[in-house]
């Protein structure tokens, strides 16, 4: 009964549900096959955009971070400028406070030499005192980098010396200096006071000093 029905069947009728079938999963495999490139193209997109999202957040943290190290580099120069200014100006106080002593600390100095020439026990007692106070103040103005300049003996030197007089003396080297009348001061490199010094003339030429350079010199 079966082999006669499907003697019965249509070889037409077979190529046609054949082809019918074909087509059909040929049609829905390119429709699978174009829902799949949708797909795709999807992904793709979204990969595309969150690489562009990527890359522009890169370029904002770079950005952020050049600003931050901008904002470190003037920070660093604004502490190191303040503290720059406080220092110059804590020792333009400090000079300006010495140079205000100075007239007293000269007269401490006149006091104690003119104590040593008198014989008197209680005018020798009472400079001493004078100038254990004389050496505290100078203590003072060393512990602020201030330091005397007292050339006696040595050459003349015009930027920190104050030539008030000309001595002749044949027996010390020209343009020296013979006598400080009063002691200059330094204070960091600078000369706040010059000394105030004579000078000698008519001696022999002060002999040029070779350069210290750490070699050897050829005799």
């Amino acid at each position: 009964m079966d082999n006669q029905n499907h003697g019965d069947l249509d070889p037409q009728m077979v190529e046609a549900a054949i082809k019918a079938g074909e087509q059909a999963a040929a049609e829905d495999i390119k429709a699978e096959a174009e829902k799949t490139k949708a797909e795709r193209d999807d992904l793709l997109a979204q990969l595309s955009d969150a690489q562009a999202a990527y890359e522009k957040a890169q370029v904002e943290a770079d950005e952020a971070k050049a600003r931050t190290a901008r904002l470190q580099a003037d920070w660093d120069n604004f502490r190191k400028r303040t503290a720059n200014e406080r220092e110059a100006e804590k020792a333009r106080a400090t000079e300006k406070m010495v140079e205000q002593l100075l007239p007293a600390v000269d007269d401490l100095e006149r006091a104690i030499d003119h104590a040593k020439t008198i014989d008197d026990a209680q005018v020798t007692e009472m400079a001493m005192g004078v100038e254990a106070v004389y050496h505290k103040i100078l203590e003072v103005f060393e512990r602020q980098g201030v330091e005397v300049i007292d050339p006696a003996g040595e050459a003349f030197d015009p930027l920190e010396d104050q030539a008030v007089g000309r001595v002749e003396d044949a027996q010390a080297y020209d343009d020296s200096v013979a006598q400080v009348l009063r002691r200059g001061y330094r204070m960091g490199g600078k000369v706040i006071r010059s000394a105030m010094v004579t000078v000698t003339f008519g001696g022999p030429k002060r002999p040029v000093e070779a350069p210290d350079d750490g070699e050897p010199s050829d005799k």
